[in-house]
C-alpha cells in the first residue's frame, strides 16, 4: 500500500482540525468504562479468593463438625462415667463401714440389721435391703422387705465366690432375679475376722439407680443405659427396653471408649460408649445426630453471618473508593500535579486489591476466635461439663475476646489507612517507626508464607525529619513489594536505616534476581516494568520517585543480575518545603 506524501498528509490533518470534536464527551465515556472495568476487577481479586476459601471451609467443615460432636458426646459420657463410679463406690464404702460399727458383731441381732438398713437408706435411697453371711455363705443376718431370705445359702452364688476371690474385697453383680424373682443387684463387701471371711451385702433397685443415672444424662435428646459383657440391659429407660432385654447395638471391645453413627428405626444417632470401672459394665450415651451437631451448626452460621457482613462492608468500600477515585481522575485529567495524586491513589487501591483476600482472611481469624471463646465460657458456665472456675478465669476468656476484637479493628483501620487520600501534610515523623508500620501485620505474614526473611537493621537514635508519613509509607511499600515480587523462591528483605552526615537514608535490599545496567536506565520510566502481563502496571517506581522528589529526596538504585538490588530513599535532615509539581 502507498504511504501517503506530505500534501495529503497536511489535507488530512486539515480536516481534522476542521472536525468538531467533544472532548468532555470521550474523556466521560472513557472513565464510565473504566470506572466499570475497575470496579469489577478490584471486587473479583476480592471475592475470587474469598469464595475459593469459603468453598473450601465448606467441604472441610463437615468431617470437623463430626469430629466435634463425637467429641463433646465422648466428653459427656466419659463424665457421667466417672459420676456411675463414684456412686457405687460411695455405695461401696458404706457397706464397708458397716464393719466397722462401734456395735458391729458376728450375731447381729434384727434390732441391730434394721438400723444398719436404715443408716443405709439415709445414704441412698436405692438400698433394698441388707444381709450379713459367714464364711460358709449362709446369711445370718437380715433386714429388708424379704423376710424369709434369712438363712439363705449364698455359697453357689457367682456375687459370694467373686468377691471372696476379688484382692478388692468387693464385688458388684450383675442385675439378676435371684431368690425374690425380682430384677436387682448385689454389692457385696468381704472382711476377715480371726482369719475366716465375713461377708456384708446388700440389694439395690435398679429403679432408682436408672432415675440417678436420667438425673446426670444432662443434654437436649440425650438418654444413657448400662449394659453388661453380654448385652443385656442394667439399667434403661422404660420406652427404651426392658431391664435383662438384650440391646439392639453392642460397642465393640471390653474396655476403653468410643464414638460411632448408628441407625435406629430410620433415625441418625451418635452413640458415645465407655467401660465403668468398678463393674464390667458399659454406659452407652446417644443422641440424635440433629441435636449433638445443633450448637455447632449455630456457631457456623454465626461465623458466615459474620463474614458476609464484613465482606459487603469492604466491597462496599473498595466500590465508594473507586467512585471517588475515577471522580476525581475525571475532574483533574487534564491537570498533571492532580493527575499524579490520582496515580497514587490508583497504586494503594491496587495495594488493597492485592491484600484484600489476606485481610478477609485475617479477619475471620479473630471472629473464630471469638467464637472459640464465647464457646469455652458456655462451657464454663455449663452444670454438664462440672467444670470449676472463678472471676479470674472469665476475665481471661474476655481478655481474649478483647485482644481478637482490637486485632480485627486494627485490620479495618489498615485498609482504611491505605485506601484513604489524604492531602500532603508535613510532620516531623521518624522513618525507623514508618517503615515498621509499613511492613508489620499482614504483609510480615505474607513474606513468611512465601518463605522470605525480612531483616530490620535500624540505625538506634535516627532524627526526625519533616515528612508525609502517608506518603512515604506508599513509597515505602512500593519498594518492599518490588523486592518480594524479584525474590524467586527463599530469599531475604533488609530494611536499614542510616545517618550518613546531613541525610537520612533508607535501604531496601533483596537478594532477587538482580537487574542490568539498561533496566536499572529505565526503571523509573512511567508504564515501564519487567513483570508479567497483569502482574504490574509499571506505576510504582514512577509514582514512588514522583513522591520522594516532591519531598526534596531522590532514590538511588544499585543491582547486579543474579545478585539482587538495593533501593535508597536519601532525605536531608533538614528538608526544604516539599516542591510543587508543575
Amino acid at each position: 500500500m502507498p504511504r501517503p506524501t506530505k500534501d495529503e498528509k497536511k489535507a488530512a490533518a486539515g480536516n481534522r482540525a476542521s472536525m468538531p470534536v467533544d472532548t468532555r464527551t470521550d474523556t466521560a465515556e472513557y472513565f464510565n468504562k473504566l470506572r466499570r472495568r475497575l470496579k469489577l476487577g478490584l471486587l473479583a481479586a476480592f471475592s475470587l479468593p474469598v469464595a475459593a476459601l469459603a468453598v473450601y471451609f465448606h467441604f472441610q467443615f463437615n468431617p470437623t463438625l463430626r469430629e466435634t460432636g463425637k467429641l463433646h458426646l465422648a466428653s459427656l459420657a466419659e463424665s457421667q462415667r466417672n459420676t456411675v463410679d463414684l456412686f457405687l463406690q460411695e455405695r461401696v464404702t458404706n457397706i464397708f463401714s458397716l464393719f466397722h460399727g462401734t456395735e458391729f458383731t458376728l450375731d447381729p441381732s434384727q434390732q441391730q440389721m434394721d438400723r444398719y438398713l436404715q443408716g443405709l437408706r439415709q445414704t441412698s435411697d436405692a438400698f433394698i435391703d441388707v444381709g450379713f453371711c459367714n464364711s460358709e455363705g449362709v446369711q445370718i443376718g437380715y433386714a429388708g422387705p424379704f423376710p424369709d431370705l434369712y438363712g439363705k445359702d449364698y455359697s453357689s452364688e457367682d456375687w459370694f465366690g467373686s468377691v471372696l476371690e476379688r484382692d478388692t474385697n468387693y464385688h458388684v453383680s450383675d442385675v439378676y432375679l435371684g431368690f425374690r424373682k425380682k430384677p436387682h443387684f448385689t454389692i457385696a463387701v468381704k472382711q476377715l475376722i480371726d482369719t475366716k471371711p465375713y461377708v456384708m451385702r446388700a440389694t439395690l433397685d435398679p429403679d432408682k439407680f436408672y432415675m440417678f443415672l436420667r438425673n446426670i444424662s444432662r443434654g437436649k435428646g440425650v438418654d444413657s443405659v448400662l449394659v453388661n459383657t453380654e448385652g443385656y440391659y442394667q439399667v434403661v429407660a422404660p420406652d427404651r427396653g426392658a431391664l435383662l432385654g438384650k440391646t439392639t447395638y453392642m460397642p465393640p471391645g471390653s474396655e476403653g471408649f468410643g464414638v460411632e453413627e448408628i441407625s435406629a428405626n430410620g433415625t441418625s444417632i451418635l452413640v458415645a460408649y465407655i467401660w465403668l470401672k468398678e463393674t464390667p459394665w458399659i454406659l452407652m450415651v446417644r443422641q440424635p445426630l440433629d441435636m449433638a451437631y445443633a450448637e455447632i451448626y449455630r456457631a457456623r452460621t454465626i461465623m458466615i453471618a459474620s463474614t458476609a457482613a464484613i465482606m459487603a462492608v469492604i466491597g462496599l468500600l473498595v466500590w465508594m473508593m473507586t467512585d471517588r477515585l475515577l471522580k476525581g481522575a475525571q475532574a483533574t485529567a487534564e491537570s498533571y500535579e492532580k493527575l499524579q495524586s490520582e496515580l497514587i491513589h490508583a497504586s494503594k487501591m491496587a495495594s488493597v486489591g492485592e491484600l484484600a483476600a489476606g485481610i478477609a482472611h485475617e479477619i475471620n481469624n479473630p471472629l473464630a476466635s471469638v467464637v472459640a471463646t464465647t464457646g469455652v465460657i458456655k462451657d464454663l458456665f455449663d452444670p454438664e461439663f462440672n467444670l470449676q472456675w472463678t472471676p479470674e478465669t472469665i476475665r481471661e476468656e474476655l481478655a481474649n475476646i478483647d485482644k481478637a476484637v482490637f486485632r480485627a479493628r486494627g485490620i479495618t483501620q489498615t485498609l482504611l489507612k491505605f485506601s484513604r487520600r489524604n492531602p500532603p501534610r508535613m510532620v516531623l515523623g521518624n522513618l525507623n517507626r514508618i517503615l515498621d508500620e509499613v511492613v508489620g501485620g499482614l504483609k510480615e505474614q505474607e513474606f513468611q508464607v512465601s518463605n522470605i526473611e525480612l531483616v530490620r537493621d535500624y540505625a538506634p537514635g535516627l532524627p526526625e525529619i519533616p515528612i508525609d508519613a502517608d506518603q512515604i509509607s506508599q513509597v515505602f511499600l512500593n519498594l518492599i513489594n518490588n523486592a518480594g515480587d524479584a525474590i524467586d523462591g527463599a530469599g531475604t528483605i533488609t530494611l536499614s536505616t542510616r545517618r550518613d552526615g546531613s541525610s537520612v537514608r533508607v535501604t531496601v535490599t533483596d537478594t532477587g534476581v538482580g537487574m542490568t545496567s539498561e533496566v536499572m536506565q529505565q526503571v523509573f520510566l512511567p508504564f515501564y516494568t519487567t513483570k508479567e502481563v497483569g502482574k504490574g502496571t509499571g506505576l510504582g517506581l514512577s509514582v514512588s520517585s514522583s513522591i520522594v522528589e516532591s519531598l526534596g529526596g531522590r532514590i538511588e538504585v544499585q543491582s547486579m543480575p543474579g545478585a539482587g538490588s538495593s533501593f535508597t530513599v536519601v532525605f536531608p535532615v533538614n528538608q526544604p518545603e516539599p516542591v510543587e509539581n508543575e
